[in-house]
């Protein structure tokens, strides 16, 4: 899959209990205007390392928002997945599946030209005592989302 750096959120971005975050890029649309009619896009988000749940205590909320500003301080959340260690609540994924290499998608349903938001971005919360993973993120359409469903380790290194 090829994925177009200026629709990236996020290129291994450290997140940890201490900094809660937003993805270090933002997509400007230019001008509130209507985005998402024609093909479906979706905001992915790749594992690149395994969420630690040291504690068991550990929860985990990835959401994309629009927003009026690149700062993201007033936003509406258009999509949001939350994952929580040990049992699950009701409404939780089990945090377990938060490995290296796990890939999942959330909608980015479209916005008409009414609504000024200009700014697409993605936010990280985490909670808990030793919280923390490494995370990829960028936006694709629906279609190239269903065909990168497996993402292989390298199995080289560079020296």
């Amino acid at each position: 899959m090829y994925i177009d750096k200026d629709l990236m959120f996020s290129d291994a971005q450290v997140i940890s209990a201490s900094t809660d975050a937003t993805g270090t890029n933002i997509i400007d649309l230019g001008v509130g205007r209507s985005i998402g009619t024609g093909e479906p896009m979706r905001a992915v988000l790749q594992i690149d390392v395994a969420a630690d749940q040291g504690t068991g205590d550990e929860d985990y909320a990835f959401q994309v928002e629009y927003a009026t500003s690149a700062a993201q301080t007033t936003y509406r959340v258009v999509s949001r997945v939350a994952f929580e260690s040990g049992t699950p609540a009701a409404g939780f994924l089990d945090a377990d599946l938060l490995v290296a290499g796990y890939v999942f998608a959330l909608p980015v349903p479209p916005v008409s030209d009414s609504v000024d938001d200009r700014f697409l971005g993605v936010r990280y919360d985490v909670a808990g005592t030793t919280a923390g993973l490494t995370v990829t993120a960028w936006l694709a359409p629906q279609s190239m989302v269903d065909s990168a469903k497996t993402i292989y380790a390298s199995g080289y290194s560079i020296t």
